[in-house]
C-alpha cells in the first residue's frame, strides 16, 4: 500500500486524447486502449502509492476498476513498484526495469555482493577491476575474501591453472566467469555455475578436439596445455573484453539469466564480427559428471524396438525428418565448442550436385604429421537431393565418426584370443586377408594408399583390449578387438579400425538399418569389383525421375555420361552403382557412387547422390590436387579407362521394379528382412551402439564377420563363392586372378 506505483523507467507515455495510450520504448511501441486508461495512465509517474491514486482519480472510476487495470498492466510487465530510497542512477535502474527485474533490488546486488578477481597464465587482472568498478560492482581486496562471483582472467582458456580454479569454486559453490581480453579475437563467458550446466573440462576437452594440430606438437614435445603464442592486444579491444565482462557479472549479480551466460562471447576485432558459441556439460565428464556412464552403456544390450518411419524422403526411410535432426543437434556445431567445426557446401561443382563437407575427419587416424595432414583434409561428406539433406548428411557423417574415436571411456576387456574362448571373434574372419596378402605386406603397403596397408599377422596368444559387441543374431555379447572398432584406439599393428558399417540415425534403428545397407553395400562392391564381372544397368529412362533426368542433363553439360549398374547379390538387398566417365577430355576420370537399400529406386538415388559427392574434387584437378592425392585414386584417374575396364561398362539393362519391392512402415521390419536373410547364409549380426552421452546422436556400428569391405580383402569366402553360387562366373577366381588394383573410394 505504501509503495509507489508507475510505468517501468524505460517506458515512456504519450497520451492521444480519445485514442489510446502510447508506451515508447527502444523495443517498441506499445498501444494501450480500454475505459479509463487515460485517466489511469496520467497518474502512474511513480509518485504515487495506491490510495494517492485512488485518491487522484475521478469518482466515476470504482476501486475495483482500479485494482483490475493495475493487476492487468502488471502482468503485461508494465508498470512496477517504488520505495522512497530508490532516487539513484535513473538511466541504471530503468536499464534493471527492462531487464524485468526489480531495479532497486538488482541495484543494491550489484553493489553489496564482492566479486573476486583472479587472474592466471600471466594474464593482467587491471583491466577487469576497472570495468568492474565502473560498473558499480564491488571488488573483493584479495584472493582470501569470500565473494558471490569470481572472474578469471587468462591468456587461453586451455591454461592448465584454470583446472585448479574450476575444482576451488566447485568446492566452494561460487560462480565464476572467464574472459580471454588479449589478442585480436577476445572471449567472454560463459559463466560456469558448480553443480549446474558445464564446468571448465567439458569445456576445455572441446577445445582441445578442436585444436588438433596445436594437441598434437604439444605431445610430441612433451608438454602440457596450450602453445605459447606471441603478444597480441590492443587497448580498445581489451577494453571491449573487460567491459562486456563486467556487464555480464553486473547482470549475474542483480539476478538477470539469459541463455548468453552458457556460451562464450567471441568478439573478432578485425571485422566487428561476433559469434556465439554454446557450451554444455558433457554428461560423462569425469570432473562434474559421470564418468563411468559410456561404459554402463556400453554392456548394455542392444534392443531394437518398433519404429515407425516418419520421413520417406529420396535418401531413405527415417524415424525423423532431416529438418528434425538438424534442429536437434545444430547446436554441436561450432569451431570453439562444438563437435562439428563448421558445415559448407563444396562449391567445386554444379549447385545441383548439393555435397555438403563438414568438420574434420577423425576416421583419417594415423601417426605423425602425415596423419595430421589426413585428419585436417579429409573432412566428412553429405549428400542428397535438396540441400537440406546434403547438410544434415553432412552433420551426421561429422558426428558418427566423432562417436566412433577412441575416447577413452568405454567398456574393455584385457586378454588374448586364446584366453577369451569362444566369446571372442578372430578378427580374421571380418578383416579378411588373405594370406598371399600378408606375404607380400611390404611391398604391397609400400605401393598404396594407406586405406589399403595390409598389417601384420594376427597373435593369437598376445594381448590386448577387446570390447564387448551385441550379437543380434544370438542375444549375447561377444568380444572384438577394441582396435578394430574405434578409430585410433591402443591396438596391436595385426588390428585395424574402419568406417564400414558405422552409421549415425534419428534413432538406434535407424542408425542399425543404415550400418547394415552399407554393410550390404560394399559386400556387393567387392564381388563385383574384384571379380572385374558384367553386372546389368539400370534403365534410367524407366524411372521417369525428374532428379534422374536433371543428373543427366548436368553430367552432359560437364562432358560426362552416367549410368547405374545393378550389383544386388545373395542377399537380395538392392544395391547401385553410379558410374561416370568423361567424354570429352584426354582421360576417362571414371568414378563412382554406390547406394543400397530395400526400395530399389531409392538405392539408385543413393548411389546418384553419393556420385555428386564425389566428383566435384575430380572436375577441375590443379597440380597441388595430384601431389597430395590418395595414390590409389591418382593410379586410377590416369591409367583406367573404359576400355581397360570393361567391367566399369554398363550391361543388359533392367528395370529397378524388376526387384518386386514391398514397402513397410516400420524399420524395424526392414533391419529383420535383412538380418534373416545374413542368418540364412550362416552369418551372425554383431552390433556395437557408439553413441556419445554428450551428443545424443545414436550411433552404431554394425560388423558381421565374413562379410567384405571394398578394400582389397581378399581371404577366401564370399569373395569366391557367391559369384559362382549367383552363375556371374563359371568357377571360383584363383587369388592371382582378382582384379589387381583396390577400390578406392
Amino acid at each position: 500500500m505504501r509503495e509507489r506505483i508507475g510505468f517501468k523507467r524505460h517506458l515512456r507515455p504519450e497520451i492521444v486524447h480519445g485514442e489510446a495510450v502510447y508506451l515508447f520504448s527502444e523495443a517498441g511501441v506499445t498501444a494501450l486502449q480500454g475505459p479509463h486508461v487515460e485517466l489511469l495512465a496520467a497518474l502512474l509517474d511513480g509518485t504515487r502509492d495506491l490510495p494517492a491514486l485512488l485518491r487522484d482519480l475521478p469518482g466515476e472510476v470504482s476501486a475495483d476498476e482500479v485494482g483490475r487495470l493495475l493487476t492487468s498492466l502488471d502482468a503485461a510487465g508494465l508498470i512496477g513498484t517504488r520505495t522512497r530510497d530508490d532516487a539513484g542512477d535513473q538511466a541504471a535502474l530503468a536499464y534493471w526495469d527492462a531487464a524485468g527485474l526489480d531495479a532497486a533490488a538488482a541495484v543494491t546486488a550489484t553493489r553489496t555482493a564482492p566479486v573476486r578477481v583472479v587472474a592466471v597464465g600471466g594474464a593482467r587482472p587491471d583491466g577487469v577491476v576497472d570495468a568492474l568498478r565502473r560498473a558499480g560492482v564491488e571488488v573483493a581486496p584479495d584472493t582470501s575474501t569470500p565473494a558471490a562471483m569470481t572472474v578469471v582472467v587468462c591468456d587461453d582458456y586451455l591454461a592448465p591453472e584454470l583446472a585448479e580454479v574450476d575444482e576451488e569454486q566447485r568446492r566452494t559453490g561460487t560462480p565464476w566467469l572467464v574472459l580471454k581480453p588479449t589478442g585480436a579475437r577476445v572471449w567472454v563467458g560463459p559463466v560456469f555455475t558448480p553443480g549446474e550446466g558445464a564446468c571448465w573440462h567439458c569445456l576445455a576437452s572441446r577445445l582441445v578436439a578442436n585444436r588438433p594440430a596445436e594437441a598434437h606438437v604439444q605431445a610430441r614435445r612433451g608438454l602440457r596445455g596450450p602453445a605459447a603464442r606471441p603478444e597480441v592486444g590492443l587497448a580498445p579491444v581489451v577494453a571491449a573484453a573487460c567491459e562486456v565482462a563486467a556487464l555480464e557479472t553486473a547482470k549475474w549479480l542483480a539476478g538477470h539469466r539469459h541463455a548468453g551466460q552458457r556460451e562464450i562471447w567471441a568478439f573478432d576485432s578485425l571485422d566487428l564480427d561476433v559469434a556465439r558459441h554454446d557450451v554444455r556439460a558433457l554428461p560423462q565428464c569425469p570432473a562434474c559428471g559421470d564418468a563411468d556412464l559410456v561404459r554402463r552403456r556400453s554392456l548394455r544390450p542392444v534392443r531394437i524396438e518398433s519404429r515407425l518411419k516418419s520421413s520417406h524422403d529420396s535418401g531413405g526411410h527415417r524415424s525423423a525428418s532431416p529438418r528434425e535432426v538438424l534442429d536437434r543437434h545444430r547446436h554441436l556445431v561450432s569451431p570453439v565448442a562444438g563437435v562439428v567445426k563448421g558445415i559448407w557446401r563444396d562449391e567445386r561443382g554444379d549447385e545441383f550436385f548439393n555435397s555438403y563437407r563438414s568438420g574434420t575427419n577423425t576416421a583419417a587416424h594415423a601417426p605423425g604429421i602425415d596423419g595430421l595432414r589426413s585428419t585436417l583434409r579429409c573432412d566428412n561428406g553429405g549428400k542428397g537431393v535438396t540441400p537440406l539433406q546434403a547438410e544434415v548428411g553432412a552433420l551426421c557423417e561429422a558426428l558418427e565418426r566423432y562417436s566412433g574415436k577412441w575416447h577413452g571411456d568405454e567398456a574393455v576387456v584385457r586378454g588374448s584370443f586364446r584366453s577369451l574362448g569362444d566369446e571372442a571373434v578372430h578378427p580374421d574372419t571380418f578383416q579378411l586377408f588373405h594370406p598371399g596378402q600378408f606375404d607380400n605386406r611390404v611391398t604391397w603397403n609400400r605401393e598404396h594408399a594407406p586405406f589399403q596397408h595390409v598389417p601384420e599377422p594376427f597373435d593369437e596368444r598376445g594381448e590386448l583390449d577387446w570390447t564387448p559387441v551385441w550379437s543380434v543374431t544370438n542375444r549375447c555379447h561377444r568380444l572384438l578387438p577394441t582396435g578394430s572398432l574405434y578409430y585410433g584406439a591402443p591396438a596391436p599393428a595385426s588390428v585395424t579400425a574402419n568406417s564400414n558399417g558405422c552409421a549415425a540415425g534419428a534413432s538406434v534403428e535407424d542408425a542399425i538399418l543404415q550400418g547394415l545397407l552399407e554393410v550390404v553395400e560394399r559386400d556387393a562392391v567387392a564381388l563385383w569389383w574384384y571379380n572385374r564381372t558384367t553386372m546389368p544397368s539400370v534403365d534410367l529412362d524407366g524411372m521417369a525421375d525428374p532428379f534422374v533426368d536433371r543428373l543427366r542433363e548436368v553430367y552432359a553439360g560437364l562432358g560426362r555420361e552416367v549410368w547405374v549398374l545393378d550389383l544386388t547379390a545373395d542377399l537380395d538387398v538392392p544395391v547401385a552403382a553410379a558410374v561416370s566417365r568423361r567424354v570429352d577430355g584426354p582421360r576417362d576420370d571414371i568414378m563412382f557412387g554406390f547406394g543400397a537399400h530395400p526400395d530399389p529406386r531409392v538405392a539408385v538415388r543413393r548411389a546418384l547422390t553419393e556420385l555428386n559427392q564425389i566428383v566435384p574434387p575430380v572436375l577441375r584437378l590443379a597440380d597441388r590436387d595430384w601431389r597430395r592425392m590418395d595414390v590409389d585414386l591418382r593410379n586410377w584417374l590416369l591409367d583406367a579407362t573404359a576400355d581397360n575396364q570393361p567391367h566399369v561398362l554398363p550391361g543388359r539393362r533392367v528395370s529397378p521394379d524388376e526387384h518386386h519391392y514391398t514397402p513397410r512402415e516400420d524399420l524395424r521390419d526392414d533391419i529383420r528382412t535383412i538380418q534373416a536373410r545374413l542368418e540364412a547364409e550362416g552369418l551372425e549380426l554383431l552390433v556395437l551402439d557408439q553413441t556419445r552421452p554428450d551428443v545424443g546422436l545414436p550411433v552404431v556400428k554394425v560388423v558381421v564377420p565374413g562379410m567384405r569391405h571394398f578394400w582389397s580383402r581378399l581371404a577366401p569366402g564370399r569373395l569366391y563363392d557367391v559369384p559362382v553360387s549367383l552363375g556371374r562366373v563359371e568357377r571360383r577366381a584363383a587369388f592371382g586372378e582378382l582384379n589387381p588394383v583396390p577400390l578406392f573410394l
